[in-house]
């Protein structure tokens, strides 16, 4: 019964660390098409204005196994997100409302106004997530993403106001 709180115990949300790049690329490769390298994910981070958060498993022997990560940027009053991915495995979970909320946290006490993103028009299980945490759709691209299959999709741009 000693191993009962891990089971029961919520993710762990916290900052990136230069060793996630790895596992983080690999996550982005299961999630999109366009895959980003653990070496451009690093350059990225390297930025002033760029964070990252990841979410972990509980683990009570020190291992804490990377469950998805969020990319996104300040420029002024306002951020974007760049990325967001979960770990095929543990989708619909919660899991990236929580990365969500805790960037919404950080953006509010860093006083940023809006907070914005491009999700495909197609991706309902994001669509959905977003307009569950307050997102509006603000304007489109079409035929932005590309996929073998389908050939072009829209993004749709969507803002969620901090403040």
């Amino acid at each position: 019964m000693s191993g009962f709180w891990f089971f029961s115990a919520p993710a762990v949300v916290e900052d990136y660390r230069e060793e996630d790049a790895v596992a983080m690329s690999n996550m982005h490769a299961d999630a999109f098409a366009h895959v980003w390298s653990s070496d451009e994910i690093s350059a990225l981070l390297a930025s002033d204005a760029v964070h990252a958060l990841v979410i972990r498993r509980p683990n009570p022997y020190g291992t804490r196994a990377l469950l998805g990560f969020v990319i996104y940027r300040n420029a002024a009053d306002e951020a974007e997100i760049l990325t967001i991915a979960i770990d095929k495995r543990k989708r619909r979970k919660g899991l990236g409302q929580q990365l969500m909320e805790e960037v919404s946290r950080r953006l509010y006490a860093d006083r940023i106004d809006h907070l914005f993103l491009e999700v495909d028009a197609d991706n309902l299980p994001a669509l959905t997530l977003y307009q569950k945490l307050g997102f509006a759709k603000v304007g489109e691209r079409q035929a932005y993403y590309t996929s073998g299959e389908k050939g072009a999709g829209t993004a749709l741009i969507m803002r969620y106001n901090l403040r």
